[in-house]
């Protein structure tokens, strides 16, 4: 039977995924909330057989943006209806379906990427950037994005009007000399400032305090606290820099 072929359920659908991601974010901790807010974060979309035929995304690279459907892979399947928004402080509840949880009943995810480049060498991998995906997310559609259509000429944003905060981001030396002798010490150092300057200490942690927090990004994991400045204003502290398995 082909996928075609599938009886048609009224309640119930099987979903295959049709590639993985490959991706700068091999944990959880630390991806921002949204895509987007890193826009050096970087991924590949490896197409699955039998969708990684080129003749599935020809015509795709006239496209800057895509939009990909994912399953929240890493997330429980137990949901509730009513969570708590990071936006909120983590203390308001709002149903389930008034956020962007990754807690939801089916575990469908969808984020705006940026299209980079298509590679058709060996099947098909897409260079995507700008995304939130952690390494292994399963993808089950892709869509171009289409700005005339996807962005309304006027919109409500609830509680979350305006962009999350951001702060500044500063490097310990020893952290600055494992940037300088990395060939990704660039790209890296800013991938590390987009990340860090959203603040990806849970919600309910506010201001500078002197515990050392870990995030991994690509094989590096990057050692921050939350310090204050003479002005008295917040900045995210890289202590260090550690090489790691990738």
């Amino acid at each position: 039977m082909t996928h075609s072929d599938a009886p048609y359920s009224a309640t119930t659908f099987a979903v295959d995924p049709i590639g993985r991601i490959e991706s700068d974010y091999p944990d959880k901790f630390g991806i921002p909330r949204q895509p987007g807010l890193a826009k050096a974060a970087r991924a590949t979309l490896v197409m699955l057989p039998p969708y990684d035929d080129p003749l599935t995304i020809r015509g795709l690279d006239a496209f800057s943006h895509l939009w990909v459907t994912f399953i929240f892979h890493r997330s429980p399947s137990r949901w509730t209806p009513l969570i708590r928004p990071p936006r909120l402080g983590g203390n308001t509840r709002v149903g389930v379906f008034a956020s962007r949880s990754t807690h939801r009943p089916n575990r469908l995810g969808l984020s705006l990427v940026e299209l980079v480049a298509v590679d058709t060498s060996q099947g098909v991998r897409l260079q995507i950037q700008g995304h939130d995906l952690v390494n292994g997310t399963p993808v089950v559609d892709i869509k171009p994005h289409l700005p005339w259509a996807d962005t309304p000429d006027s919109n409500q944003a609830g509680y979350a009007e305006e962009p999350p905060d951001t702060y500044p981001v500063r490097f310990a030396p020893q952290a600055e000399r494992f940037l300088d002798s990395r060939r990704d010490g660039n790209s890296l150092r800013e991938l590390v400032v987009q990340v860090l300057a959203q603040d990806p200490r849970p919600a309910y942690r506010k201001g500078a305090e002197q515990r050392t927090y870990g995030v991994r990004l690509r094989d590096v994991d990057v050692r921050f606290q939350a310090r204050l400045t003479e002005a008295g204003a917040m900045l995210l502290y890289v202590t260090e820099l550690v090489a790691g398995s990738s």
